[in-house]
């Protein structure tokens, strides 16, 4: 299960009006992570009716790495900057069964 490949779907929701902070802070994430060991996507959305919604929908290597990538700066630094903006933040750990 270590070495299993983890897909994490992340749901961020934004106070409305804090939406384009969010928004801008999410984008600053994605290069930075995307060259990061271990990942293998990190796709950031938004909900084409509620502009407050976002999800990323993120695939690595293993739960291990994605626990580093978790750790890094940038995410602490995304935290603080966005600190009071969001309304519900909820991470969800998935295991493809196909």
């Amino acid at each position: 299960m270590e070495n299993q490949k983890l897909t994490i779907v992340a749901r961020i929701l934004a106070k409305d009006e804090k939406r384009d902070l969010v928004k801008t802070e999410l984008l600053k994430l994605i290069d930075v992570t995307r060259v990061e060991e271990g990942c293998i996507n990190y796709d950031l959305h938004q909900d084409n009716e509620n502009p407050n919604f976002f999800l990323f929908y993120e695939n690595w290597k293993n739960k291990e790495l994605w626990q580093k990538h978790m750790g890094n700066q940038h995410l602490a630094d995304y935290l603080k900057a966005t600190e009071g903006a969001v309304e519900e933040f909820i991470v969800h750990e998935m295991t493809n069964i196909e």
